[in-house]
């Protein structure tokens, strides 16, 4: 596993549009990261609901940081910051 695969977890589902376009753009950036499905590690959801205080997906964790939803910009700023991405 690399540095990288242990700093990004995607807390995701499958039928989420915004998971898959998240996962698809580590992807293409060719960024490790973890999937945790939701729906199969419910406990794994909702420890991170608990902790975050949201209800919806994907949640993107990045080093210490949380980040909810896929936005890009923001995806990539985070990226940057944890030197994972130049």
């Amino acid at each position: 596993m690399s540095d990288a695969t242990a700093q990004i977890t995607i807390y995701g589902a499958e039928w989420c549009p915004p998971c898959h376009m998240a996962k698809d753009y580590l992807k293409s950036q060719k960024i490790d990261y973890q999937y945790v499905n939701v729906d199969e590690d419910r406990e794994a959801g909702q420890a991170v609901a608990m902790k975050t205080g949201w209800n919806a997906i994907p949640i993107i964790k990045i080093g210490d940081e949380y980040m909810l939803g896929f936005e890009r910009v923001k995806l990539d700023q985070a990226l940057r910051a944890h030197k994972l991405m130049k």
